[in-house]
């Protein structure tokens, strides 16, 4: 387990010696982070940690001599370590990528674009924040995830204005969901429990591009309701969730007493994109009352400013508990924000939503 009191020392495994050291300048230079050692395959990380373990692994996939994916299985079969997997781009490595989570991997994220200084910049935020929240997901009989480095954050007023707090008209009932570490699986328990005829549900999962499309597809193969990734202008509706494209803001729109939603360009906010706290604002805006708020497991503040404004709108507010939670941080900070109306264990996330829209909401005509 690794020592709070020193920096995480960080095993990169990739065969490109041009990805390692840009993501050993990126590691580096990240406070409470350090490279222990950057090797090409899987059997030269082998030899490394037989000499020391790393407190968390940066694992590409597609690797020389062994592939990433059946090296993952290994070490959680033998040692099981803190593990970020880094994918491409493509379908196949987004399939990979599923795999990974399945077995084992905390996080994943996607090969990082380095061109631009913008670039650079999003990429050390998204390394270092997913090497910080897979060694808080490893760690046991942990009271809170431990704080993500400083630095610029940006607020949702970068993509939607903030507005006074008015009535919103009756709708139909609209459940939010916001989730990062830990939250495919959180996801999985709360969608696979919906019926049918669930209240719709809009959801931000913090995951790279392409990437969110494999976890729907794998979600509508598994759950009674319908399971899609989010296109610009879809229609919101019972029986239907919507998750967030990787890479995109995702915002609720009202349309008369219904709702679609948009997909929307723009920087990182609260060191995400998409952001929980970008979908939560527009559910305060374009819902009100009529709107359900979730916060799942998670790394960082994401989502917290979002539900205090959903909660100031009238909508009904829900955290994960910390029993329940990978990373008990997103909901915490929630709760400690006054932005929650109760906190509850997974298995009874999905009873709530499936139950939206009985606690006196009038559905139009």
């Amino acid at each position: 387990m690794h020592d709070a009191s020193r920096p995480i020392r960080v095993l990169v495994v990739d065969d490109s010696a041009s990805i390692r050291a840009a993501f050993a300048r990126i590691i580096n230079a990240e406070d409470g982070l350090e490279v222990m050692a950057s090797v090409g395959d899987p059997y030269q990380a082998a030899d490394k940690m037989r000499m020391a373990l790393p407190d968390a692994i940066l694992l590409d996939l597609e690797l020389p001599r062994m592939d990433g994916l059946t090296f993952l299985k290994k070490i959680m079969a033998q040692r099981p370590l803190p593990v970020v997997v880094c994918s491409s781009y493509t379908d196949s490595g987004s399939e990979a990528a599923m795999a990974a989570l399945d077995s084992g991997a905390a996080e994943v994220i996607a090969k990082p674009r380095l061109d631009t200084t913008e670039a650079r910049r999003e990429a050390a935020i998204r390394i270092g924040d997913a090497l910080r929240a897979a060694v808080a997901a490893g760690r046991k009989g942990r009271a809170t995830a431990p704080p993500l480095s400083p630095g610029e954050k940006l607020n949702a007023d970068v993509i939607l204005p903030p507005l006074p707090v008015r009535p919103v008209p009756p709708t139909i009932p609209v459940t939010a969901i916001g989730a990062s570490t830990g939250g495919t699986e959180a996801l999985q328990t709360v969608l696979s429990a919906l019926p049918p005829d669930a209240p719709p549900v809009v959801i931000v999962q913090h995951m790279p591009e392409n990437f969110t499309a494999a976890f729907a597809r794998r979600l509508d193969t598994l759950c009674r309701i319908d399971v899609r990734e989010a296109r610009d202008g879809d229609s919101v509706r019972a029986g239907l969730a919507l998750i967030a494209p990787g890479n995109q803001h995702l915002v609720l729109r009202r349309s008369g007493g219904s709702y679609r939603v948009g997909v929307l360009q723009g920087p990182y906010v609260s060191r995400h994109r998409p952001s929980v706290d970008v979908l939560f604002r527009s559910a305060a805006q374009q819902a009100g009352a009529n709107a359900l708020g979730v916060i799942l497991t998670g790394m960082g503040d994401d989502g917290a400013a979002g539900m205090a404004e959903m909660k100031a709108a009238g909508a009904r507010t829900l955290a994960q508990d910390e029993a329940t939670c990978v990373v008990y941080g997103m909901p915490r900070e929630a709760v400690l924000r006054g932005g929650v109306d109760r906190i509850v264990p997974l298995d009874a996330v999905a009873p709530e939503v499936g139950g939206w829209g009985m606690h006196g909401l009038r559905r139009p005509a």
